[in-house]
């Protein structure tokens, strides 16, 4: 039986890394992220409820090192606060949607508000009239990198990672954001506000929908809060748990490539559900 597991677990990553291997030639394309890195720390700012409290609690520690910030994030005055050196963007809904109020508002805020040096991580698939745009605004750098799902044997997934031609399976975009910090020479990164407590929210109402609420360190207005509940309302329950499993393995695989390369990455958010990481607290 153990020889038959083996087996199994061997022909499983040939056929998965064949499989990256043809993602890599379909949908991956050049990156532009650059190693801007010395010995320096980044904190990655999560959108979890728990990030208001690292920032009542840490204010010293989080001033102390770069920041990177997420999706939503420059539509808070903490953004505006905390002049995060680093965004990542991922999902298509902030390049797409250019009529809804939220994402005019986070370009405009790019556009007009941000008046210290900062690098915009965007996929490279993306193209967007907004990008065009952010030209006028000569202290944002645009970078682009790849999110194709890399499976396989795993000197091949830490050889194309460190190519930046693919990561882990990007369930969300905290994946992207540990990998870009990785992979811009960041040898300690600090998780922060990555709750990720979905399953403590995760319902099924009697018309057999699934609800979830996705709880920020901000209050989503009520057309985001709609937006978010009807793609959840869309999927079975065996569907999202299954994205929940992926996006916790993914960080299983982070752990290896960050060992691989000298690095590691802390988890400092409190009560996160995230168990591939070393917690502290700070």
């Amino acid at each position: 039986m153990a020889i038959l597991d083996k087996l199994s677990a061997v022909c499983g990553n040939v056929s998965q890394t064949l499989a990256s291997l043809i993602k890599i030639a379909l949908l991956s394309r050049r990156p532009t992220v650059r190693k801007t890195a010395g010995d320096e720390e980044i904190v990655i700012l999560g959108n979890g409820p728990s990030l208001n409290q690292t920032v009542a609690e840490s204010m010293p520690f989080l001033a102390s090192r770069k920041k990177l910030a997420v999706n939503f994030a420059a539509n808070t005055p903490l953004f505006l606060n905390l002049k995060p050196e680093f965004y990542v963007l991922a999902d298509p809904h902030f390049f797409q949607t250019a009529d809804n109020e939220n994402v005019k508002k986070l370009w405009n805020t790019f556009l007009t508000k941000v008046d210290w040096e900062m690098t915009l991580f965007v996929p490279t698939r993306i193209k967007s009239p907004q990008l065009d745009r952010l030209k006028q605004n000569s202290h944002i750098t645009v970078n682009r990198y790849n999110t194709t799902p890399i499976e396989g044997f795993k000197a091949f997934r830490n050889a194309v990672y460190r190519m930046g031609l693919g990561m882990p399976r990007p369930r969300n975009v905290l994946i992207p954001s540990i990998m870009l910090a990785l992979n811009a020479g960041f040898r300690t990164v600090y998780v922060a506000g990555a709750d990720h407590s979905w399953m403590k929210t995760l319902s099924v109402n009697d018309s057999n929908q699934v609800v979830s609420i996705q709880p920020h360190f901000y209050k989503d207005n009520e057309k985001e809060t709609a937006r978010v509940n009807t793609e959840y309302m869309n999927y079975p329950l065996h569907q999202i748990i299954y994205s929940f499993y992926v996006a916790f393995k993914s960080y299983y695989v982070i752990r290896d490539y960050a060992a691989s390369i000298g690095a590691t990455v802390w988890n400092i958010t409190p009560g996160s559900f995230i168990d591939a990481f070393p917690r502290k607290k700070v």
